[in-house]
């Protein structure tokens, strides 16, 4: 496999690390030595039963996830999530709070009052920002669950840890651009589910880290149909799973295994990201983080130039320079650059470099 001329920023679907790569084309014609390409293989068959339980035991002990949680690989992406976590949990005479900090979380209060009520705790906008323990504005009667987003992609930012809940209610959390690329904190939560295609592995399969106790609660909540069911989706084989991300996403955590674990990203991704945000604040004045300072994601780094023509300019310049997939939301535009697990330090290197030249440049 040829090495790549183009650093690839984009949020989603995203970088995948090339040894991962060079596994799954393997494994496209010849899944362990079985004669048959993965694509080709039967969920319920042996060989595919063992790279579904592998990668079950590697996310576990990436994590550090215990018996006491559920690990499902699911379908639907992370907006199936938004749906399901509250039909299951939330009843239909009872509450939830949401924390809003940018578009994912507001899509997910919409598909909670489907079912129920569900109470903000906290929204300010611009989205520059997540809330101090104290501004939160926690519901007076307890809430069936309090669901935030870990990291906002849109507006780059994140949780620099989980919000503390109050007394005896568990947190929802999605975890989609951030999963993995630091200690994942279990305490407080109820569910913790990401899709995978920012950090995990291809579109198509979503992780879902489910407290077991949780699981006989949310079958008396309301009838639904099998599908949406938690306790029916156990082993992830209720339908055909999506065979080919599964084996994707476990050569992935195999790859964060290999790679040191979740505390060795951690200490990574801060390095990668410090690299392009002090290119971004010099020269003082001319790039401008959407971010506030203690709420900057290290997955999603969001910024403009002093003028909307600057930001075109940046971004044409950009591609013919290799950097790929650096525009903005199409929400709010201006500059996004997605630095997930497998994006490498030399492409931060390289567009901080970058960055200080178009300053120079345009200043």
């Amino acid at each position: 496999m040829p090495e790549r001329s183009v650093y690839n920023f984009s949020a989603g679907p995203a970088v995948l690390p090339e040894d991962v790569l060079r596994e799954s084309r393997e494994a496209l014609w010849d899944l362990d030595g079985s004669g048959i390409g993965v694509l080709e293989h039967s969920h319920r068959g042996r060989v595919f039963a063992a790279v579904y339980q592998q990668a079950i035991a590697d996310c576990r002990k990436l994590a550090g996830i215990g018996d006491d949680f559920e690990v499902l690989l699911l379908p639907g992406g992370a907006a199936t999530q938004f749906f399901m976590l509250p039909a299951n949990f939330l009843p239909k005479d009872g509450h939830a709070d949401y924390l809003i900090t940018g578009l994912w979380s507001e899509k997910a209060l919409a598909e909670a009052r489907f079912y129920g009520d569900a109470h903000v705790a906290w929204r300010e906008e611009p989205f520059c920002r997540v809330p101090e323990p104290g501004e939160i504005n926690w519901s007076d009667d307890a809430p069936a669950f309090a669901h935030y987003t870990a990291n906002n992609t849109i507006c780059g930012t994140q949780w620099p840890a989980p919000p503390a809940p109050p007394p005896g209610v568990w947190l929802a959390c999605d975890a989609s651009s951030d999963i993995f690329s630091r200690p994942l904190e279990l305490a407080h939560h109820g569910c913790i589910y990401a899709s995978a295609q920012k950090n995990l592995g291809p579109a198509g399969v979503t992780l879902v880290i489910l407290r077991r106790d949780l699981l006989e609660a949310g079958a008396r909540v309301r009838e639904l149909p099998s599908m949406q069911r938690y306790d029916r989706a156990l082993g992830s084989m209720f339908n055909t799973p999506a065979t080919f991300a599964i084996y994707v996403m476990g050569r992935v955590f195999s790859w964060l295994l290999k790679q040191g674990g979740l505390e060795a990203m951690a200490r990574r991704n801060h390095k990668k990201a410090q690299v392009v945000y002090d290119a971004l604040e010099e020269p003082a004045g001319f790039y401008h983080c959407t971010a506030n300072k203690g709420s900057r994601s290290l997955m999603n780094l969001t910024f403009r130039t002093p003028s909307t023509a600057l930001d075109r300019a940046f971004l044409a310049e950009a591609e013919a320079a290799g950097f790929s997939g650096l525009g903005g939301h199409r929400s709010i535009g201006g500059m996004r650059a997605s630095i997930y697990n497998a994006f490498p330090l030399d492409g931060c290197q390289a567009l901080a470099a970058f960055l200080r030249d178009f300053a120079r440049r345009n200043g």
